[in-house]
């Protein structure tokens, strides 16, 4: 079985999982069982992809779900930033690591042969 927890990705990514965890317990009742929900869960589903990616030999399927699950958990969070469930700079905190995790799945697509995605 190919090890994940060593990878910068995984490491982000579970750092994401922490701070979203930590800011949906904040939520309006009305949006932390819907909207925060919806969240945890898109993050929860970019480790499990970034667990699968590390452990087949054909990698870029998985890596271009995530890229698009990243793409759904960017815009929630815009939508919770524009609706003011989360402040800027929490807003900004999240941004810093959905930005970090793209960059470095783009880098892992590329490496696999990939093409990066715009």
């Amino acid at each position: 079985m190919a090890q994940y927890k060593h990878l910068k990705v995984y490491q982000t990514t579970y750092e994401l999982l922490k701070l979203v965890t930590e800011k949906t317990k904040h939520f309006p009742k009305d949006f932390k069982y819907s909207l925060g929900d919806k969240i945890r869960n898109e993050v929860i589903e970019l480790v499990v992809f970034i667990y699968k990616a590390n452990s087949v030999r054909d990698k870029i399927d998985h890596l271009l779900r995530i890229l698009e699950r990243l793409q759904v958990v960017e815009m929630l969070i815009l939508l919770c930033r524009d609706m003011h469930i989360i402040n800027v700079k929490g807003y900004a905190d999240l941004a810093v690591l959905t930005d970090s995790i793209g960059r470095q799945v783009q880098g892992w697509l590329g490496s696999q042969g990939g093409q990066i995605v715009k």
